[in-house]
């Protein structure tokens, strides 16, 4: 079992920069692939990015490629989401989320675990 909690959102002016933190319980995280998510209000959730167990391998939606990172410490059971260049169309809840079978998955219907989400709002 794995408990995932996400932290980091908050209001940022358009072109400002936020970064998310994914923290999980359970020792087996460091297996996941672990994913970002997010759903703005009236729209169905959409994925972001995604990244292998081990970081070596990540994906990214076009919509956020280039402006934002996904990246790990297995260490600390932590997973982050880097924003910069945020835009008006980035606001949502942001939910992490960990599958077992460690394929960066884009439906998240196939991921096993999800946060409660953060709030990002991005001002014009």
């Amino acid at each position: 079992q794995v408990q995932l909690v996400e932290s980091g959102g908050g209001l940022v002016q358009a072109g400002g920069s936020l970064r998310l933190s994914c923290a999980a319980s359970g020792r087996t995280f460091s297996s996941y692939a672990m994913g970002w998510f997010r759903q703005a209000p009236g729209k169905e959730r959409e994925f972001v990015a995604a990244i292998s167990s081990r970081g070596g391998g990540t994906y990214y939606a076009d919509s956020v490629k280039g402006r934002f990172t996904i990246s790990r410490e297995n260490a600390k059971n932590t997973g982050y989401l880097q924003m910069n260049s945020l835009k008006p169309e980035d606001t949502a809840i942001y939910y992490c989320a960990a599958n077992r079978n460690n394929v960066l998955y884009i439906n998240g219907h196939l991921y096993d675990y999800w946060g409660q989400g953060t709030q990002v709002t991005v001002s014009s």
